[in-house]
C-alpha cells in the first residue's frame, strides 16, 4: 500500500513575472501593492543590482550579504530615504524611523520595559486578555467575522493592558477603523517617493490619511496628559509601566515630549499592528491547512491542564509555535528593510558602490528557492525543534535583525503563542467558503478584503 502524504497547502501570493518592469508598470504596481514586482528571478538568485530612477538597487537574498550588510559592516548602512519619507510622515522620530542621538536615547529609555524579566511578567495579563476576548465567540452565529480586524482589536487591547494599564485615551472600536485607514493611505509608496522627490512636496495619495494620523497624534496627546496627571497627584499610585517609564526619562538628558508621543505611536500603531496580522495570517493558514490546525488543537488539548505559567508556553507549545513561525514566513509582517551604503564596500566578488541602495525583503528571502525546501507551501514542520536550529540565522527575519531588531520581538512572539492557544482552545475558525485572501503591502503585509471566517465552537 502507497504512504500518501498530504499535500502541503499553497497560500495565494502575486504571480511571479517572466519579464523585466517597465518604468511606468514599476510606479503604479509599487502604489498597488509592491509585492506584485518581483519577478522570477528575484526567488532564485542569491542578489542582483538594479538600476530605476537613477539610483542602483541592491537586492540582498543571501543570508550572509544579509548578515554583512544588517550586522557585520553595519556602520556602512544607515536608513534608506524611500525608507524614511513612506514612514517619518506616520512616526516622526519613534523608534522605527529615529537616527543618530535620538535613536540611542530612545531604545536606551525602553529597554529595561523589554527585558526578559518584564515580558514574562506580562504573559497572564495577555492571557486573560485573550480568555476575555475570546468570550465573545461563545455563542457565535453563522454570520462571517471578520478576523483581520478582530485581531486588531485583541492585540490593541493586550498592548493597552500591557505596556499602557488600560489608560489609553478614545474608543477601542473606532480604534481598528482608524488604523485600517491609516495605513491605507500613509503607509504605502507614493510615486514621488519612488522619484526622490523632496518631503516638502504634498503626496495626493496620502491626503485622506491625514484625519487618521490626527486620530492618532490626539489619542496619544490625552493619553499623556492623563498619566501626567497621575504622576503629578500621586507618583506612587501611577503604574510601572512603559507610559510612565518614557515619561520618567522626559527632559534634557531623556527624551522630549514629542519623542515620547512618536514612540507611543509607533507601539499603538506600528507595533500592535504586526502582531494582528502575523495572528490573522496563522488562524487563516491553519484554516487552509486540516492536519496542521489538528496538530495544533491537539497539543493544546493535551497541554492545557498541565503547562506552568503563561511565560512558559513559548517553550510547552512547539507545534503552535511553529505554526506561528511559518505564518510570518510565508506573510512576514515587516515584508521590508532597507539601506543606503555610505562608502564602497565589498562583500566576496560583489561591489557595493557608495549611494547603492540595499533592500533586504523577508517576503523574498523568506520564499526564496535556495533558501527552503517547497518554499511556497504552508510546512510548520520547518520549525520544530530538531529543525529550528537547522535554519540559518539570517533566512529568516521576521522581526528584522542588527541592532535595530525590533525590540519588542520577544514581547510579540509571547503575545502570539498565548493568543492562538487561548482562542483555539475553544473555538475553530474556517475561512468563508468561497473567499481567498490577497496579501497586499503596506506597512505590513495585509489581507485585502480582510479575513472573513466563520467562529464555532470545538
Amino acid at each position: 500500500m502507497m504512504d500518501t502524504k498530504p499535500v502541503p497547502f499553497v497560500p495565494p501570493a502575486p504571480a511571479r513575472r517572466k519579464k523585466p518592469i517597465g518604468t511606468l508598470d514599476l510606479i503604479m504596481t509599487a502604489y498597488r501593492n509592491p509585492l506584485e514586482i518581483w519577478g522570477e528571478f528575484s526567488y532564485s538568485e542569491p542578489h542582483m543590482t538594479v538600476r530605476a530612477f537613477g539610483v542602483d538597487t541592491l537586492i540582498a537574498n543571501d543570508p550572509g550579504l544579509v548578515r554583512h550588510i544588517m550586522v557585520d559592516n553595519v556602520k556602512n548602512y544607515v536608513m534608506a530615504p524611500i525608507r524614511q519619507r513612506i514612514l517619518r510622515p506616520i512616526l516622526r522620530d519613534g523608534l522605527l524611523t529615529a537616527e543618530g542621538d535620538i535613536w540611542k536615547r530612545s531604545r536606551k529609555a525602553m529597554a529595561p520595559v523589554f527585558t526578559p524579566k518584564h515580558i514574562f511578567g506580562f504573559a497572564e495579563t495577555m492571557r486573560q486578555a485573550t480568555l476575555d476576548f475570546a468570550q465573545r465567540y461563545d455563542n457565535a452565529s453563522d454570520a462571517p467575522v471578520d478576523m483581520a480586524n478582530e485581531m486588531t482589536l485583541l492585540t490593541y487591547d493586550i498592548l493597552a493592558r500591557t505596556l499602557f494599564s488600560g489608560e489609553i485615551a478614545g474608543d477601542p472600536g473606532n480604534f481598528a477603523h482608524q488604523v485600517e485607514l491609516l495605513f491605507e493611505t500613509m503607509g504605502r509608496v507614493d510615486p514621488l517617493d519612488l522619484m526622490g522627490a523632496p518631503a516638502f512636496l504634498p503626496r495626493l495619495t496620502r491626503i485622506r490619511g491625514r484625519k487618521a494620523l490626527a486620530f492618532f497624534r490626539r489619542i496619544v496627546a490625552e493619553t499623556v496628559e492623563m498619566r501626567k496627571a497621575k504622576l503629578a497627584n500621586d507618583p506612587h499610585s501611577a503604574p510601572n509601566d512603559f507610559l510612565s517609564l518614557l515619561l520618567n526619562v522626559e527632559g534634557a538628558e531623556g527624551l522630549s515630549r514629542a519623542e515620547i508621543e512618536d514612540n507611543i505611536i509607533t507601539f499603538i500603531g506600528a507595533g500592535h499592528e504586526t502582531t494582528a496580522r502575523a495572528l490573522g495570517w496563522t488562524l487563516y493558514l491553519l484554516s487552509q491547512a486540516p492536519e496542521e490546525r489538528e496538530k495544533v488543537e491537539a497539543e493544546i488539548d493535551a497541554s492545557w491542564g498541565r503547562i506552568g505559567e503563561p511565560h512558559t508556553w513559548l517553550d510547552q507549545l512547539p507545534v503552535t509555535r511553529a505554526a506561528f513561525d511559518e505564518a510570518m514566513r510565508l506573510y512576514p509582517p515587516a515584508p521590508a528593510l532597507h539601506r543606503i551604503a555610505i562608502a564602497d564596500d565589498e562583500y566576496g566578488d560583489l561591489k557595493i558602490k557608495k549611494g547603492t541602495v540595499c533592500v533586504m525583503l523577508p517576503w523574498l528571502i523568506h520564499r526564496h528557492k535556495l533558501l527552503w525546501e517547497n518554499p511556497d507551501a504552508f510546512m510548520p514542520a520547518r520549525f520544530l525543534p530538531g529543525n529550528r536550529e537547522k535554519l540559518d540565522r539570517y533566512q529568516y527575519i521576521p522581526f528584522g535583525l542588527g541592532p535595530r531588531i525590533c525590540i519588542g520581538a520577544s514581547f510579540a512572539m509571547q503575545e502570539g503563542v498565548i493568543a492562538l492557544a487561548c482562542l483555539m482552545k475553544a473555538h475553530r475558525f474556517d475561512l468563508v467558503e468561497g473567499f481567498q485572501p490577497w496579501p497586499v503591502q503596506k506597512l505590513t503585509t495585509q489581507p485585502q478584503g480582510g479575513l472573513p471566517m466563520i467562529v464555532s465552537r470545538r
